[in-house]
């Protein structure tokens, strides 16, 4: 019998795939549930399983787009498994292994080369190899063509001629995810008047809570721990409800106005940036914002991660400090209108009570679309967002942290 695989609807909304990678050969013997291909859309990239087991036959090239619920491979469900194929892949190891013997062995006779054949002697070659330069694009002077010594040190590299490195080049098309994201990003460019406001952050009071408290922690959680996200969940969450225009969004005419938070969080997966989305934040303790942030982060970094995990969102946070920026102005992430930015963290002096103290700090930016965002709004945010991480015990805490981490 021959199954017909057909492209599932991996979400509303999406029409069209992109084969990304298939991850068998025509022709192989596949087994029911068994990854057979990796699948773009705008929106995530997706494995798709096998139906069923038995011999495949691809309809589809890598990099072809395929509307959802077309057929891109046929299985043939009464086949039989072939015996030896867990042998087969070790024989052709060995096969591998003989050409490379034979390649050592003649390597020697291809670089012998003597003086008559323009060849640098021992001396040129040394300065000729110092100074980075190929020997074919030096003129040797000496009997026969030979590069001399005085070739070499008189030899100069010619303006815009290759000295020797690598110049490949690949073209490659670029995922339908990249695309989708790249799309957006210059939407979001071109298609809000975004405007990006900063301040900066003293990490002390955190650094002390984690400090005393991240063990018990990780300990009572079942190995969760407790990172700089919950902080900055928790603070993002009480300033928007501060200033709820920044958790609102324009639609055509019209301003539309959350009564819940939804912080779609940027994590790097193995495809790229990813945005998954951390719902009714402002219902989640420590322990649960800390929780589904890890549980995303290894979605994301397994492959796993689906459109319905990236979906909605109605406020950002992108934490590039982990890469090591120190500053930046993160691009919206449309249809929101706003986006916090996080930096790394760096020891510098500031004044205190007039004195001069050495505290870690943190630069944050806001990214908003001034269109429904005043000026008033993003500043005031941004400035309750500092607030609660430079007091969390009170602010964020309710005077308890304990009770507060759930101890």
């Amino acid at each position: 019998m021959i199954l017909e695989m057909k492209v599932p609807s991996p979400g509303e909304s999406i029409t069209e795939v992109e084969i990304a990678t298939w991850l068998v050969q025509d022709g192989d013997y596949v087994e029911k549930d068994q990854a057979i291909a990796e699948v773009d859309s705008d929106k995530a990239t997706l494995e798709l399983p096998a139906e069923a087991a038995g011999i495949i036959t691809l309809k589809a090239e890598e990099g072809d787009a395929v509307a959802v619920g077309q057929v891109v491979c046929h299985i043939d469900t009464s086949a039989a498994k072939p015996e030896g194929d867990d042998a087969a892949p070790a024989k052709e190891e060995k096969k591998e292994e003989a050409p490379k013997a034979e390649e050592k062995k003649e390597a020697p006779k291809q670089e012998e080369k003597t003086y008559a054949t323009g060849a640098p002697s021992p001396a040129a070659r040394k300065i000729l190899d110092e100074k980075d330069i190929d020997p074919a694009n030096v003129t040797g002077t000496g009997k026969g063509g030979r590069i001399t010594k005085d070739d070499a040190l008189n030899a100069k590299p010619a303006m815009g001629t290759p000295t020797g490195g690598n110049r490949g080049s690949e073209r490659k098309k670029l995922s339908m995810l990249r695309r989708k994201v790249a799309e957006r990003l210059v939407s979001a460019k071109n298609e809000t008047a975004m405007l990006t406001t900063f301040n900066e952050v003293n990490m002390t009071p955190i650094n002390k809570i984690r400090a005393e408290y991240k063990e018990a922690f990780k300990a009572k959680h079942g190995g969760t721990s407790l990172g700089f996200m919950s902080f900055f969940t928790k603070a993002v969450v009480r300033a928007l409800q501060l200033y709820p225009d920044v958790n609102s969004m324009i639609d055509g005419d019209y301003k539309i106005t959350y009564d819940f938070v939804d912080i779609s969080v940027a994590v790097s997966g193995p495809k790229g940036l990813m945005v998954p989305v951390v719902r009714n934040a402002e219902n989640l303790t420590f322990r649960g914002v800390e929780a589904e942030i890890k549980r995303l982060a290894i979605r994301a970094r397994d492959g796993q991660i689906t459109v319905d995990d990236m979906t909605g969102g109605t406020f950002t946070i992108s934490n590039g400090g982990v890469f090591g920026s120190m500053l930046s102005t993160p691009i919206i992430n449309p249809p929101q209108s706003g986006i916090l930015g996080m930096h790394n963290i760096i020891e510098r002096p500031i004044a205190v009570d007039g004195k001069v103290e050495i505290h870690p700090m943190m630069y944050v930016a806001l990214s908003y679309d001034h269109r429904i965002i005043d000026g008033r709004e993003s500043v005031g945010f941004l400035v309750a967002v500092k607030e609660a991480l430079e007091n969390p015990t009170e602010l964020l805490m309710d005077n308890n942290p304990k009770k507060a981490l759930e101890l």
